[in-house]
């Protein structure tokens, strides 16, 4: 675990409080947890970074929701704090816009978040849910993968990748989902409080550890 926040650090220069964040909301258990078919719809260029990207579970506790919430006021609640969101979901996203339209053969349909990763230099679009995860949900996200990359990826970017971001999710149903689509899709959940697991009370860094592994690294470049 140690290992972990120490490369992530050295490699995306985090600072002390981007550090602490990551910690907090357990990084490294959720990159080793997370759902997608990016061993298949990604050259190993990509793939290792779209893992790191992509979470299994974001916390959004910055978010003033109840538990029980529509999809819109969840997107209206992430992009009334667009700094504390894109943060949430990593700190190498740009924000690109909320009911992203586009147009194909006449129809037009809209994307409920697109983001721009820097690092993978792709568009990331997510489609929120507010319940459980379901099938025909890839179906949809690999339609709005194609035509973001025919029609608004230009011609130095990596293909487009989707994140479905639901309330919860079956393992085994997001697997079977996920075996034969072509397009590069994680599924993820979300949470608006902060909980951790009892197994893991205890075995985090102390502040004091967290500033010695960071004058560790800084010693070390």
């Amino acid at each position: 675990m140690r290992e972990f926040y120490l490369r992530m650090t050295r490699k995306f220069g985090w600072s002390k409080n981007v550090f602490i964040h990551q910690i907090g909301n357990l990084s490294y258990e959720k990159s080793l947890l997370g759902q997608s078919n990016f061993d298949k719809a990604l050259t190993p260029e990509l793939r290792a970074q779209a893992k790191l990207a992509v979470k299994d579970e974001y916390t959004f506790d910055f978010l003033e929701l109840a538990e029980e919430h529509s999809e819109r006021e969840l997107e209206r609640a992430l992009i009334g704090k667009v700094e504390e969101f894109l943060r949430a979901m990593g700190g190498a996203f740009a924000f690109m816009g909320s009911q992203y339209l586009l147009e194909v053969d006449g129809d037009e349909y809209s994307i409920d978040l697109l983001l721009f990763h820097r690092r993978l230099r792709a568009l990331v679009a997510i489609e929120l849910k507010i319940g459980k995860f379901m099938p025909e949900f890839v179906g949809k996200m690999q339609f709005y993968l194609t035509a973001l990359d025919r029609q608004v990826r230009q011609e130095d970017e990596n293909p487009s990748i989707g994140i479905i971001l639901c309330k919860d999710k079956n393992r085994t149903v997001v697997e079977y989902a996920l075996h034969d689509t072509g397009k590069p899709i994680g599924v993820a959940t979300y949470e608006i409080t902060r909980t951790l697991p009892k197994e893991l009370h205890g075995q985090l860094p102390t502040p004091q550890e967290i500033a010695r592994l960071l004058e560790g690294i800084e010693g070390k470049g």
